[in-house]
């Protein structure tokens, strides 16, 4: 994925300007901090089990490299695997804003007849763990060792704690260098009873690309009613704002949406200028600060729609592999309903600053369509959001070109949209990523529009029936927003934070 990168308070190392993980804090060894100003995690889910896919993009020292994701319960070595990083930049692409393009056709042309053959059938697209560590923890920390095991180039222990003071103080004596003011954000899921999926790197087997060790991405799931995202502790490293992007992929036409924050869908199908086609990431920067001055503290829907499937497509789609690599052999074993092949995905966007109070619930809830079509004669096209049996639904910005040729026809018929005349080449689809750090306030919105920016609509699900039921996290500080937001779902992914330490201390 390539929406977030993170800044360096120091020179301890240096990181790419994509810096793919997941949400969390971020510091180096002797006290030098990093910052995390954007976040972007893939999650499977269905019925009670989450697959959590998260790309780790840290390139510096890896033995100063470590782990820390909060997890509902002992994840085994059996339940995580390392990935091959490209498919976060194909999730990315597919999900992302996109800038189209649309040329007037020459108004005197006559199509010959056609005749349609009948449309083909379509074709299929389809062609335990490791036992726990029983040695007793130092009684002051009351941290227990649930497993140990190694998977790829990392070392990974499963820990479970009575306090969160022992965690912390566990943490620190480990050579994990974690801020002063961790010890509050990790109290309330330690008293949930989560467990702590810890991860450090072996420098004998890290791949490195030019001098620096570049970190394979990590894939576990687990079983859980609850589905949230604990956010709260990314924000012990935040330097102000954070970009968060959530992709969700759910079989059939389930979509998902946040339950205790205010949901809204981008403003899609705005005819822009020609200007935005060099400035597309300031555009669509411009426009999602708009929506969150019109609803503060929401959850932006980009994108809901077939992961086989797009129109027009930016990149390719996921393939059955595609879905393998990042869950469907789990979910399509553990439930006979599922169609492995047959996934939507649900791209959520959110950008927040420490004023945030609670993490995020999320639940499924039915299909939308929106930022389809081609324009009307007269160049106008549908900007409305509405409900429906199928997911499609994306956010599109449309440049127009108008035919400037000569008409020499006695009834010419303008307002025809499709491709480039003659042997002009389409421009190809762009897409808005690594939004979160695209200048800002360098342009006006009203400016690169030539249409205007219909009303915000808050969608609401009050009074709909919803494809899951929903089912309020025991203890996890989530409040259900008023009108429309209210209610929450099944199922629980946490995610966690890195650190970097020293390296680990031998017993």
């Amino acid at each position: 994925m390539r929406a977030f990168a993170f800044a360096l308070g120091a020179s301890l190392c240096v990181l790419s300007a994509r810096a793919d993980a997941f949400c969390g804090f971020y510091v180096g060894g002797a006290g030098a901090q990093m910052f995390n100003n954007a976040t972007e995690v893939v999650l499977m889910r269905h019925g009670t089990t989450t697959v959590l896919s998260m790309q780790n993009n840290y390139q510096g020292p890896p033995d100063k490299f470590a782990l820390v994701v909060p997890v509902p319960v002992v994840v085994k070595e059996s339940q995580v695997k390392t990935l091959d990083r490209a498919i976060f930049d194909k999730v990315d692409t597919l999900g992302a804003p996109r800038l189209v393009e649309y040329w007037e056709q020459d108004p005197c042309y006559v199509a010959p007849p056609v005749e349609y053959a009948p449309m083909p059938e379509a074709m299929d697209d389809s062609a335990a763990g490791a036992e726990a560590d029983n040695v007793a923890p130092r009684k002051d920390y009351h941290v227990k060792v649930e497993a140990k095991f190694s998977v790829g180039e990392y070392d990974i222990e499963v820990l479970s704690a009575e306090q969160s003071t022992g965690l912390d103080a566990w943490l620190r004596d480990h050579k994990y260098t974690i801020p002063a003011n961790a010890e509050p954000l990790l109290r309330p899921y330690v008293e949930q009873g989560t467990k702590w999926f810890v991860a450090k790197v072996d420098p004998k087997k890290v791949k490195f690309e030019n001098g620096m060790a570049t970190l394979s991405p990590l894939r576990f799931y687990y079983d859980s009613p609850e589905f949230t995202l604990p956010i709260r502790l990314g924000l012990a490293n935040s330097s102000g704002t954070q970009d968060l992007i959530v992709n969700i992929l759910a079989p059939n036409e389930v979509r998902y949406e946040v339950a205790n924050y205010p949901n809204v869908t981008i403003p899609t199908n705005l005819i822009v200028t020609d200007d935005v086609r060099t400035r597309f990431g300031e555009f669509y920067a411009a426009l999602f600060d708009h929506v969150i001055d019109a609803v503060p503290h929401a959850v932006v829907t980009e994108y809901a729609w077939s992961a086989g499937s797009c129109d027009p497509c930016p990149g390719p789609t996921l393939d059955g592999n595609d879905l393998a690599t990042l869950g469907s052999d789990i979910i399509a074993s553990t439930y006979k309903d599922v169609n492995e092949y047959n996934f939507t995905l649900t791209r959520l966007h959110a950008r927040y600053g420490k004023d945030l109070g609670n993490d995020l619930v999320f639940r499924a809830v039915d299909a939308i369509v929106g930022g389809r079509g081609i324009p009307d004669e007269h160049g106008v096209l549908p900007t409305t959001v509405d409900r429906d049996s199928s997911n499609n639904f994306q956010g599109r910005y449309v440049i127009l070109h108008p035919w400037t040729g000569e008409i020499a026809c006695a009834s010419p018929q303008r307002g025809r949209w499709g491709g480039p005349p003659g042997n002009q080449i389409a421009t190809q689809t762009q897409t808005a990523q690594n939004t979160a750090f695209v200048p800002r306030g360098n342009v006006q919105l009203a400016s690169l529009l030539k249409t205007s920016v219909p009303q915000i609509g808050v969608l609401s699900s009050v009074g709909q029936t919803l494809p899951l039921g929903v089912r309020q996290p025991q203890g996890c500080g989530c409040q259900a927003a008023r009108g429309g937001a209210a209610g929450v779902l099944g199922g629980v992914v946490i995610v966690g934070f890195l650190v970097l330490g020293g390296r680990r201390r031998r017993r």
